[in-house]
């Protein structure tokens, strides 16, 4: 079944076609809100409740879109709100978001983990999804609904950040 079969029948009432969905998404889904909350704990309630939110809201799903750009929106809507009014953390969750990328040196993971947690969450979204998602920058104007000199522009900025935070360490490009 692909997203289109799964999202007609979805409209139609069918429940376990969503099941599809959750499980061709779920996994991309968890890294992203990984990369925007940096708690793993809290990025599956993001995730769970996004989904909860898609499903309810499958009737208004718009056919000019991919299923995963549309829940996109949805699961950063998600995350921002669990993150809203608090503080930010200063401990880097248990479990590293960077543990998937092979071919990087364990120091150069830990150190890029921790460059990466001192962003804002905007900043770390958007590095996360260009480098690490591999998202083009129209992919990104897309996911992040903005312009895609705006998507170009926050991620130099970003990368700049981060380039300053690693304190001069250079990484190439596809260590990331």
């Amino acid at each position: 079944m692909d997203d289109a079969d799964a999202i007609k029948r979805c409209q139609q009432g069918d429940r376990e076609a969503f099941r599809h969905l959750v499980e061709r998404y779920q996994k991309r889904a968890l890294a992203h809100a990984m990369a925007i909350l940096f708690n793993r704990d809290d990025a599956e309630d993001a995730v769970q409740e996004a989904f909860i939110d898609a499903f309810k809201a499958i009737g208004t799903f718009d056919t000019s879109r991919t299923f995963y750009q549309w829940f996109y929106v949805l699961l950063r809507n998600r995350c921002y709100k669990m993150t809203a009014g608090r503080r930010p953390t200063q401990t880097l969750d248990e479990s590293l978001l960077l543990t998937s990328q092979r071919g990087v040196a364990d120091d150069t993971r830990l150190a890029l983990e921790k460059a990466l947690h001192s962003l804002t969450r905007e900043e770390r979204e958007i590095v996360w999804l260009k480098y690490f998602s591999g998202l083009s920058y129209d992919e990104l104007a897309v996911h992040l609904q903005i312009p895609r000199g705006t998507v170009m522009s926050r991620l130099f900025y970003a990368r700049q950040r981060l380039q300053g935070k690693l304190g001069g360490m250079l990484i190439r490009e596809r260590e990331v």
